[in-house]
């Protein structure tokens, strides 16, 4: 018989009474920043380098870098005395992607996507304050909207990121809008909180969001949600491209493209859209 006491938090010690900022272990907070500016970077990066942009003191940084490359998480290149994310950084990510299957399941989607509209396609889930951009499949024009794996963007200002915010719960919406400043990025910004709701309003009952060059003047990026087996919106897929091709004319006809995506995408997945 399972004893009563046992009744706590999962994955926390059984007596800890500490606060979660006390409880933080600096070392390893440390190691995940370096792990971090390692991975946004595009270049092996030398130590005085790394010291600079963590402003971590070079003797620490020297520390933690050979913990992690005993962990294979940090490779260390000899000849030209630079720091690069190793193979097991990538092999711990991966385990973040099979457990989020849609990145899988919509793949050929998004390519059919991107074949029949002519535009980028991107996948975003909500983190936070932000929409994080997971996987695109690129146009070939040459004018395009491009968003490396893993790029942030503000929700109130993003196709995929309006669209995630429309499917939470009306209460939620009102406490976000609320207590979040609405950076403005365009003139086009939503930046009133009673308009933004408006504006989530609507994009839930029509099923799509627009972002009308409200993070960049020039570009449109139209966008609809992925739902889990649970009905809940996981993920939301979208097209983006300037506005002299994602036009008033074609916006119908792209929605519902957008649309018919991502309902492939939840029925792959297993997901239901109530």
């Amino acid at each position: 018989m399972e004893n009563p006491s046992d009744h706590r938090r999962r994955g926390r010690p059984r007596q800890s009474q500490e606060s979660e900022p006390a409880a933080i272990n600096q070392a390893l907070d440390r190691g995940l920043q370096l792990l971090e500016q390692l991975a946004a970077e595009e270049h092996p990066q030398t130590l005085s380098n790394l010291s600079i942009d963590t402003g971590i003191a070079a003797s620490t940084l020297y520390r933690l870098l050979i913990t992690l490359q005993r962990r294979g998480l940090v490779e260390f290149d000899s000849a030209s005395q630079t720091w690069s994310i190793g193979i097991e950084a990538f092999r711990i990510g991966s385990a973040f992607r099979r457990r989020m299957n849609y990145l899988e399941a919509s793949r050929q989607t998004m390519r059919e996507l991107m074949t029949q509209t002519g535009e980028t396609c991107n996948l975003g889930v909500l983190d936070g304050d932000d929409v994080v951009f997971l996987s695109q499949v690129e146009t070939h024009h040459p004018i395009r909207a491009f968003f490396r794996p893993g790029t942030r963007g503000p929700l109130h200002a993003s196709g995929i990121g309006k669209m995630l915010l429309a499917q939470l719960p009306d209460n939620t919406i009102q406490a976000w809008t609320k207590n979040h400043a609405l950076a403005q990025l365009t003139d086009k910004t939503i930046i009133c909180p009673l308009a933004l709701v408006e504006e989530l309003t609507k994009i839930k009952l029509r099923g799509w969001s627009l972002d009308d060059e409200e993070s960049t003047l020039g570009m449109r990026c139209l966008a609809a949600p992925i739902f889990n087996e649970y009905g809940e919106a996981v993920a939301g897929v979208s097209i983006s491209g300037p506005v002299t091709r994602i036009n008033d004319t074609i916006l119908p006809q792209l929605a519902k493209q957008v649309c018919n995506a991502a309902g492939q995408i939840t029925k792959a997945i297993g997901g239901v859209n109530y």
